[in-house]
C-alpha cells in the first residue's frame, strides 16, 4: 500500500514493537495482584447423625485378650427411597470386659468413627488396619485364616461389613480356577488314601479349616490351606501355586 506525503519530512523515528505495546499499557490501570487462597474442597454435604442407625454387631475371640471384643459398626442411609440408596459406615464402637486396653481401643474407635463421617473413600482403612502386626506375634482364627495382630482382626471384621453392605466387592473365581482347585484337593485326597493305613488314617484327618494337618499358611489368602503336590506347593483353597 502506498501512502502519499503531503509534507515536508523534517526527522523520522522507528518505531519498535514494543513502543507500540507501552501506550496500550499505560492507558490500562495497573490490576494489584490478589493474594492466592487456598482451595478448599469439600467431600460431600455435611450431615448429623440420625435418631436410629442400623448396623451389625461382630464378635472377636482372640487368644491375646482374656475376654472376647464386640465390635458394632452401624451405618447411615444416603438417598434413602430412591434408586440410589446406599449404605455407609458412619461409627464403631468396641465393647470388651478387659480394660487392659480400654485407652488404645476408645482412641481407634473415635479415629475411625471420625474417617466414617469425613466421606470419601474409606476401604482404604481395611488395609491399613490389617498391615498392623504384633511384636510378640500373630495367631489362627476359625478356619485356618492368620491374623498378625488384633488390630488387623478388627480391619478384617470392617472389612466383612464392608462386603455385607457393597462397599466392597470380592472377586469370585471363576469356574475354571474353582475346578482347579477341586482338581488338585481331590487328587492330593487320593495320593493320602493310597498310603499305609495308618498314615492314610493320620493323613485323611482335616485340621480347623477342613483342610489336611499338614498344610502351611498361604501367603496369598493367609489360609492354612498350602500343601506340597508333584514338588510344587500348592493351596487348596484358592489355587495358588509357586510353580505357577
Amino acid at each position: 500500500m502506498t501512502i502519499k506525503i503531503e509534507k515536508k519530512i523534517k526527522g523520522y523515528q522507528v518505531v519498535k514493537p514494543e513502543d507500540k505495546a507501552a501506550p496500550v499499557a499505560a492507558a490500562q490501570p495497573e490490576k494489584k495482584a490478589e493474594p492466592r487462597q487456598a482451595e478448599i474442597i469439600q467431600m460431600h454435604e455435611s450431615v448429623e447423625r440420625p435418631e436410629a442407625l442400623i448396623g451389625s454387631t461382630f464378635k472377636i475371640k482372640s487368644p491375646l485378650f482374656e475376654h472376647a471384643l464386640y465390635v458394632t459398626i452401624n451405618d447411615i442411609v444416603l438417598n434413602q427411597g430412591t434408586p440410589h440408596e446406599m449404605r455407609r459406615p458412619f461409627e464403631v464402637f468396641i465393647n470388651s470386659k478387659n480394660m487392659d486396653h480400654f485407652q488404645w481401643i476408645v482412641a481407634l474407635t473415635r479415629i475411625i468413627s471420625a474417617v466414617f463421617r469425613k466421606g470419601g473413600d474409606v476401604t482404604f482403612l481395611v488395609e491399613e488396619m490389617k498391615a498392623v502386626f504384633d511384636p510378640r506375634g500373630g495367631y489362627f482364627k476359625a478356619g485356618g485364616v492368620y491374623m498378625p495382630s488384633i488390630v488387623a482382626e478388627i480391619g478384617a471384621v470392617i472389612e466383612q461389613h464392608m462386603k455385607n453392605i457393597g462397599l466392597i466387592h470380592d472377586p469370585e473365581m471363576d469356574e475354571a480356577q474353582k475346578k482347579l482347585v477341586a482338581e488338585k484337593r481331590a487328587a492330593y485326597e487320593a495320593a493320602a488314601a493310597g498310603k499305609k493305613a495308618a498314615e492314610a488314617a493320620s493323613n485323611t484327618e482335616s485340621n480347623a479349616s477342613g483342610f489336611p494337618p499338614g498344610a502351611t499358611l498361604c501367603a496369598k489368602c493367609n489360609t492354612q490351606a498350602l500343601v506340597l503336590m508333584d514338588g510344587c506347593q500348592t493351596c487348596l483353597n484358592c489355587g495358588y501355586s509357586k510353580c505357577g
